[in-house]
């Protein structure tokens, strides 16, 4: 199972969201500071991450393709969400390797997940 850092400013969703992760066996870090990113993905080993599109002023592609282009953590998955109609071509094309529309269900997210997971060890 993977280590998963979730991103996103409501924290209901963040907890919720980790709840069933972990239910899923994975180990998961919830952050609300977009920030941070880089930093959490280094201190906890970090093999995914699910990322808000707008957190707290901060728009998640902007976060997602600064770690693109940083060598460190550029190697880690990065699944975004969004409550946003039309934003899955932009959250891609900034470095996504996924894009899940809210509201969404868990087995939906869960296939999402190990999808990227599989490819991303297949790839590595």
């Amino acid at each position: 199972m993977a280590k998963i850092l979730i991103v996103d400013d409501d924290q209901t969703i963040g907890f919720m969201l980790r709840d069933i992760l972990e239910f899923n066996g994975h180990e998961v870090t919830v952050s609300q500071q977009p920030r941070k990113t880089r930093e959490n993905i280094l201190e906890n080993d970090i093999e995914l991450i699910l990322l808000d599109k707008l957190i707290s002023g901060v728009d998640g592609t902007d976060v997602c393709a600064q770690m693109k282009e940083d060598e460190t953590v550029s190697h880690v998955p990065i699944l975004m969400m969004s409550a946003l109609h039309n934003v899955g071509e932009i959250c891609k094309s900034a470095g996504a390797a996924d894009f899940i529309s809210k509201p969404f269900d868990m087995e939906t997210l869960i296939e999402k997940i190990n999808s990227i997971l599989e490819n991303h060890s297949a790839n590595s």
